[in-house]
């Protein structure tokens, strides 16, 4: 029988392949950034002139050392194993996805939900996206406000931010999918059944 930890660490699994295949085959195509980690590197790279990948990389950097001192090492831990499997599985995809017609509004449907389940799933077994859910989720903890709606309020001041640099109906297209994604990040998060409980933030700093 599966243990509670072997289970978290498959859903973990689960959740970081849903939305590397959110971002890859349904979101990226579009240029519709993920979240506001994405639209951070952006402004880094326009005001800054700092490479697009390592501005990327100095915003999710910065919030991981944010992590570790309010959440812990195995929570931190559990989140860098998140972003490499996504991150591997967007590269995966992306280097052998096929080119086919797309329908815009169905790709941005279908890419918000597989988004939200994915992020739903890690934060529930006590994991992470990284990025920008990082500040979401403390933030989220200190006032016991659901994790996803902060992450949609944030994320949006940052995207109002990179429309000064980018296409505003990209903007608006990436805000119209965090809406859809982050209710169903706090469907998933307080969704119950009797022998699989979502993690609380009780296991800060563990």
């Amino acid at each position: 029988m599966m243990t509670k930890p072997m289970l978290n660490l498959v859903l973990i699994f689960v959740g970081a392949i849903l939305q590397g295949i959110a971002m890859s085959i349904f979101l990226f195509p579009h240029n519709i950034p993920s979240g506001g980690a994405a639209g951070l590197a952006i402004i880094l790279n326009h005001w800054f002139h700092i490479p697009l990948g390592f501005s990327l990389w100095i915003v999710n950097f910065a919030f991981l050392i944010l992590a570790l001192q309010y959440f812990g090492y195995t929570w931190t831990l559990r989140t860098m194993l998140s972003v490499t499997i996504t991150s591997v599985t967007v590269s995966m995809i992306t280097s052998g996805i096929l080119s086919y017609d797309r329908i815009f509004f169905i790709d941005i449907l279908v890419g918000s939900i597989l988004f939200g389940i994915g992020v739903g799933l890690l934060i529930r077994n006590g994991a992470s996206s990284g990025g920008m859910v990082i500040p979401a989720l403390m933030i989220a903890n200190k006032y016991q406000w659901p994790p996803g709606r902060v992450m949609l309020w944030m994320n949006f001041l940052i995207f109002l931010f990179t429309a000064t640099v980018v296409d505003i109906r990209i903007v608006m297209y990436a805000i119209i999918c965090q809406s859809i994604s982050t209710n169903i990040i706090d469907f998933i998060y307080h969704f119950t059944v009797p022998s699989f409980a979502s993690h609380s933030f009780g296991w800060r700093k563990k």
